[in-house]
């Protein structure tokens, strides 16, 4: 029986891909369920919702504990570790958005201090 989660089936497929194109299987992983904490009220408190999923030949962990149902926590624990595979094949393409407006900030400067710079000695060749 193939694994389904509670969202569409569109999304179901396109985890199930993911999963396949980075050499996950279902069978490699082992997965716990635990007492969230947090918002929720007693649900969260009493019923073990958050899932945390070991991928073995990596050794990589993921916990989740989002959303209030451990069917939906399920399905995003895997995503999560797709995404934890795909940033260590890529890096480069998951930069983070902090990193991009550092990256953004400095360019300003960096030009701003040239244009400070040829200003100076433009005014220095200058003869007044």
């Amino acid at each position: 029986m193939a694994l389904t989660f509670p969202v569409s089936p569109e999304k179901n497929v396109s985890l199930k891909k993911r999963m396949e194109t980075l050499g996950i299987r279902e069978s490699d992983l082992k997965e716990q369920f635990v007492k969230a904490s947090g918002k929720g009220g007693q649900n969260v408190n009493k019923v073990a919702t958050a899932v945390v999923l070991l991928h073995i030949p990596t050794r990589k962990q993921v916990k989740c504990s989002v959303y209030r149902t451990q069917g939906l926590n399920r399905y995003k624990a895997r995503d999560l570790l797709c995404l934890e595979m795909e940033r260590e094949l890529e890096p480069s393409k998951f930069e983070s958005s902090i990193q991009k407006l550092r990256k953004k900030k400095q360019n300003k400067y960096n030009k701003a201090l040239k244009k400070k710079l040829e200003k100076e000695k433009l005014e220095r060749n200058d003869p007044i």
